[in-house]
């Protein structure tokens, strides 16, 4: 059925001044009514002074009752459709408020269903543009990075290119080295010839120096020629005149010249035997020795330090020690002009 409301008519009957009929049916009751209305119709026609006769009156009747039983079989048809419409549409409205109602309650649950996936899709979307948020400062991060790293890139090409470059020139340096390694070498092969020449006639003039022939036969010395001897070590005592005499510096370089150096003392004996050497000297004027002062500390030329304990001299700038006959060591200026003695090692024979 449709939502439009539909209204039904109904018709009463009510008989005028008397009380409804307790035992008749409903035909009988409905005759009665209509005899009652019409009787009601004469009466208020005599009043009106229309007296119709007898004869009228009785040829009316059919007609009326025609008009009478129509009226009825209307009224019983109105009040039968009245009836199956009350019958079928009551329940017809319920079952529709049912399935209203049920369609409602389908409609609240989808609702619910709608709503809690809108939250969902909210909270997706949320998520969503957070993650695109997200995955915009990486591809903003990812362009930087991209853009240092072809910097880099492009530094790196140019370095390639300059150390193929320098490749080159250390290759075409290798070579020119190479060349110099071969000359090197074969200056080192001389050199090596020339210095095994050098020794054996070194060794040739030792023997010459430390050997003489007397007689076609040699007889060797510990030590040359103008040399002192004391046990393991030769002395040269070098006296010149005072227009000769050396520094301490000079006067090394004079003993190394030699194949010595100036004497370095290891005892009291030896320091006994130098001092009665050193013929020619008195007051400040001596024989240079192998002692100086070197970073505020007495040293020899062997890199040894002073360990004499009977001579403690405060150590002072550019100073060096002189051996007096009979007086010991004496602390002057490096500077000064002296005799020197120098010494080297005794040949073992």
């Amino acid at each position: 059925m449709s939502e439009e409301e539909i209204n039904y008519a109904s018709v009463v009957f009510k008989p005028k001044n008397k009380p409804p009929p307790e035992a008749k049916d409903e035909e009988e009751t409905v005759y009665d009514e209509v005899k009652v209305h019409s009787q009601t119709s004469e009466q208020t026609a005599d009043t009106n002074g229309l007296m119709p006769d007898k004869k009228g009156k009785n040829s009316r009747s059919p007609c009326q009752l025609v008009a009478c039983c129509l009226s009825i079989l209307c009224v019983i048809l109105i009040i039968g459709i009245i009836v199956v419409c009350i019958y079928f549409v009551s329940p017809s409205q319920d079952r529709q408020l049912d399935q209203l109602k049920h369609n409602q309650t389908t409609l609240l649950a989808e609702n619910d269903n709608l709503t809690k996936r809108n939250t969902e899709l909210i909270s997706d979307n949320e998520n969503l543009r957070r993650n695109n948020d997200n995955l915009t400062v990486q591809l903003s991060n990812l362009k930087i990075m991209y853009n240092v790293s072809e910097s880099k890139l492009k530094n790196l090409t140019e370095e390639n290119q300059n150390l193929k470059t320098r490749n080159q020139e250390l290759e075409t340096r290798n070579q020119e080295l190479e060349t110099q390694r071969n000359n090197l070498t074969q200056q080192i092969e001389k050199k090596e010839t020339e210095w095994n020449e050098l020794n054996v006639t070194r060794a040739q003039w030792t023997i010459d120096a430390y050997c003489s022939i007397e007689e076609n036969q040699r007889h060797c010395n510990a030590c040359q020629d103008g040399w002192l001897n004391n046990t393991s070590s030769c002395y040269a005592i070098n006296n010149p005149g005072l227009n000769e005499q050396k520094n301490w510096r000079e006067a090394r370089e004079n003993c190394r010249g030699k194949g010595s150096d100036l004497v370095v003392i290891v005892d009291e004996k030896e320091k006994k035997y130098v001092s009665d050497h050193s013929w020619e000297s008195s007051g400040t004027s001596g024989y240079w020795i192998g002692l100086r002062v070197e970073d505020g500390r007495w040293k020899w030329v062997d890199g040894s330090d002073l360990t004499e304990e009977s001579w403690k001299k405060p150590p002072e700038k550019d100073h060096c020690a002189i051996s007096v006959k009979d007086r010991g060591w004496k602390s002057v200026n490096c500077s000064e002009r002296n005799r020197w003695i120098c010494e080297k090692a005794a040949l073992s024979v």
